[in-house]
């Protein structure tokens, strides 16, 4: 698996706003929905980049279309 940079978590909300998600709810983590799926993205800066490939995955995109939206 090609490793995803570090990134901060404002960026990562916004990658995956392109793909329609919303945010649910918010605290010490993020919470995103699409209405299917939800994701919990950490409030850490930057994210590791194994738990950022492990978000990608679960929104059902490879890294590298991953890192086509940032």
């Amino acid at each position: 698996m090609p490793k995803l940079p570090g990134i901060s978590h404002t960026q990562a909300l916004r990658a995956l706003s392109k793909l329609g998600f919303r945010v649910a709810r918010e605290g010490k983590h993020t919470i995103l929905s699409n209405g299917q799926v939800r994701l919990t993205i950490p409030r850490h800066n930057p994210i590791n980049p194994f738990t950022m490939a492990g978000i990608a995955r679960d929104a059902g995109l490879t890294p590298e279309q991953f890192k086509e939206l940032l």
